[in-house]
């Protein structure tokens, strides 16, 4: 979950609002932890304990409401992974020197490749959790050598001068919106693990997600504010890739070119994974065939990108319209938790209850207002 979290996308937007907001991107950062321990812990818990996936829960909810959960999560999972590709690309541009289209192709299939593998599950996991320590690591260093104003951004995460609502729903959409959320939960099902016995791993689970998730946040934002606070600009057209150049020089840029390659090719293999995931119930045919599925996901996320390409301000509106799924799927778990016939006699925390329901209703408002507000502001410049 955490090593789909962090992808093109991520880095992009973390690096963008840092630019605009400064020090108080951290309150950005603050929030949105919460808003994410509170989506993801509801969801993960109530899927175990139903040991069913997300999309059948919502059709046990209101019959066809898991088809459409389906589809706004598969799709959303789709423009997600056709930046992803295009972000494994840009990461071997950096690397290696080739070009981004060559790039998305050797990344594609290498992701294909790991789906081939007989134990393609305990493949997968592996593979993550090495890019992952990787990707932290590196970016540690860059923070280190932009030596950020810490004191200010303690401060300002507490007292921000400025409060960005589409910052907000754009992180936590995301880290745990559309299919991300759902990532962690439908793996922990084919681990086997499920039922009340699998609660405590569920919860530790989904909590260290985000925390592993949110560290690298941290991280890339202080490597930015470090950059930023000295004047310097970062180059538009790939701002991620301006901080590491900016703060450790070439040998930044190779880095950047590492952790944009080891975050797009994971978030690749989970999008791939999770969105199949979604789908495969819709007939016995794709769900015998879930490895063919889930490669032809891969093949045509990379059709479309030598296609068509990607702006950085799409990655961005992907994290934003992500985020307006997340209130619908989390609702839809938090009414199933209180269904006998999905949970029997599971009981679902009141707190847990309470604190899903205020992210609900926060997502809910902040999504709306900034689906009709703040994107037409993106596009208009």
């Amino acid at each position: 979950m955490a090593t789909s979290a962090i992808g093109p996308g991520f880095l992009t937007q973390t690096t963008v609002f840092t630019q605009r907001l400064g020090a108080s991107f951290g309150f950005v950062i603050l929030a949105s932890i919460v808003l994410d321990i509170g989506a993801q812990l509801n969801i993960w818990r109530i899927i175990v304990v139903a040991e069913k996936r997300g999309q059948e829960i919502a059709n046990l909810v209101i019959p066809g409401l898991g088809h459409l959960l389906a589809v706004l999560v598969a799709f959303g999972g789709l423009a997600f992974n056709i930046g992803n590709i295009a972000g494994a690309g840009l990461g071997l541009t950096a690397l290696a020197g080739i070009t981004p289209e060559a790039g998305a192709v050797v990344s594609a299939v290498i992701a294909i490749g790991i789906f081939l593998v007989r134990e393609a599950g305990k493949a997968m996991d592996r593979f993550s959790q090495v890019m992952g320590v990787l990707m932290i690591g590196l970016t540690l260093y860059v923070a280190f050598t932009s030596a950020p104003p810490v004191g200010e951004a303690i401060i300002k995460s507490l007292a921000p001068e400025t409060v960005d609502m589409m910052a907000i729903v754009t992180l936590v959409g995301g880290t745990v919106g559309g299919y991300i959320t759902f990532a962690g939960g439908h793996r922990l099902l084919d681990a086997g693990l499920r039922g009340r016995s699998a609660l405590p791993d569920a919860t530790r689970s989904a909590v260290s997600g985000v925390t592993l998730a949110s560290i690298m946040r941290v991280l890339l934002f202080l490597a930015t504010l470090g950059v930023v606070s000295q004047g310097l600009a970062l180059d538009a057209a790939n701002p991620p890739a301006s901080v590491f150049k900016l703060a450790a020089g070439a040998l930044g840029y190779r880095f950047f070119g590492v952790v944009m390659w080891s975050a797009a090719i994971t978030s690749v293999i989970g999008s791939a994974y999770t969105s199949v995931s979604f789908i495969e119930t819709f007939s016995a045919g794709l769900e015998r065939n879930r490895r063919w599925v889930i490669i032809g996901f891969i093949l045509l996320s990379t059709l479309v990108f030598l296609g068509v390409g990607r702006p950085v301000k799409v990655l961005i509106l992907a994290g934003a319209l992500n985020g307006l799924i997340l209130p619908l799927a989390l609702g839809t778990m938090l009414v199933a938790a209180y269904r006998k016939r999905i949970v029997g006699d599971y009981r679902h925390p009141v707190w847990m209850t309470i604190f899903g329901a205020c992210v609900v209703l926060v997502m809910a408002y902040m999504g709306g207002h900034t689906l009709m507000v703040e994107v037409p502001k993106l596009f208009a410049h």
